[in-house]
């Protein structure tokens, strides 16, 4: 996997790579979406294909994660920023727990 010096350097990299549209996390229906599309996925029916995190130059507690994503069901790709160590338990559990589990694999 690639590392980057900043969440910016990473972004540009992956859309550049075809990670163009922009996610959100729906807590309402426990899914990412694509506003723009108005897409909702399932943590079912997208795969995350990598992720980077970065912390805050001057704040260690100033962190972010980039996901990048795909759903073949939906033929989209695109990108999730979120901030890490998620500050809300009550938000889209499944989603949250797809997220961290991939992590968690990655760093074994």
């Amino acid at each position: 996997m690639k590392n980057y010096d900043t969440l910016l350097d990473a972004l540009k990299d992956i859309v550049e790579r075809g990670y163009t549209e922009d996610f959100n996390i729906d807590d309402e229906n426990d899914a990412l979406e694509d506003r723009e599309k108005k897409i909702k996925m399932t943590a079912d029916e997208f795969e995350i294909d990598e992720f980077h995190r970065f912390e805050g130059a001057t704040n260690p507690s100033d962190m972010s994660i980039l996901y990048a994503i795909s759903s073949p069901k939906f033929n989209i790709k695109g990108s999730l920023v979120s901030a890490y160590g998620t500050y809300s338990e009550n938000q889209a559990p499944t989603v949250l727990a797809k997220l961290h589990h991939y992590q968690v694999n990655k760093n074994l």
